[in-house]
């Protein structure tokens, strides 16, 4: 093993074309293997050796040491695992950016939807019934201006892009993001400044076996992935009590509603 070691190349199993082009570090393969100056480098596909192979000296060391890449750690987990605090603590510890992903998404459309979508902002939206209805003798009053608001608020209604419609069903219900929408978001946290020489971690992202598989297909390899494993009580007793906090705030408020309706109703008969 110790003979191994000493005659592996600069970037021992990684990919020195992965790590001098795209400045990741990224597996290489023993079937993809070359020699050069009596060391032995890994490759991560036959293309990167053929590479490697025509021009060696621009791949190898010189007069120092290869530089590695920060640290990129993927974290994973369900709904209300504890991700997010998790990596904003990390981050602060380690010094590098926090993505998380959702809410990336969510600030992406926000200028056009101008509310974050989604099941739970739905829901919230839905439940939260704080107007007190007008009066029947009211609503006729205001009837003419209501409609001229509404006419108003439908012509400032934006439209969304291809993209942009992609992220918000993907946020509403879940539908798998195409990876030409990937192209335009996630690579540049690898390859682009100020992500690319400071590292990070990137909260609930991979989601799926797609996005996994669309990671390694772009050559873009976390250095770290873990997985937070809590169980299904632990989260419901996290989640469930500001959940039935907010729901005994909004049934509160609409039963003041109406009473204050019920009022109304009585100095109008008055």
């Amino acid at each position: 093993i110790k003979e191994k070691k000493r005659h592996m190349g600069d970037t021992k199993h990684f990919c020195p074309v992965s790590l001098k082009e795209n400045f990741v570090l990224y597996p290489g393969l023993s079937e993809h293997a070359a020699k050069y100056q009596e060391k032995i480098y890994y490759f991560s596909t036959s293309e990167n050796r053929d590479k490697f192979l025509k021009n060696p000296e621009e791949y190898v060391a010189h007069n120092e040491p290869i530089q590695a890449p920060p640290l990129r750690v993927c974290l994973l987990g369900a709904h209300g695992a504890g991700k997010t605090t998790c990596a904003r603590q990390i981050a602060d510890k380690l010094g590098i950016f926090h993505i998380q992903f959702e809410e990336y998404l969510q600030e992406l459309i926000l200028p056009k939807t101008k509310e974050k979508v989604g099941p739970h902002f739905d829901e919230e939206c839905e439940e939260d019934d704080t107007k007190m209805p007008i009066p029947s003798q009211e609503l006729e009053d205001f009837s003419q201006t209501m409609t001229e608001t509404e006419n108003e608020k439908n012509k400032e209604e934006v439209e969304l892009t291809d993209e942009e419609e992609a992220i918000k069903a993907n946020l509403m219900d879940n539908e798998a993001l195409p990876p030409e929408v990937l192209d335009n978001i996630v690579p540049d946290w690898w390859r682009k400044e100020p992500f690319r020489s400071t590292g990070f971690i990137l909260d609930g992202f991979p989601r799926t076996l797609n996005e996994a598989q669309y990671l390694s297909e772009q050559g873009l390899c976390p250095d770290v992935a873990v997985y937070i494993k809590v169980e299904e009580s632990d989260i419901l007793g996290r989640l469930f009590p500001p959940r039935l906090k907010k729901w005994k705030e909004r049934q509160y408020k609409k039963m003041e509603n109406k009473k204050k309706l019920k009022d109304l109703k009585a100095k109008i008969r008055v």
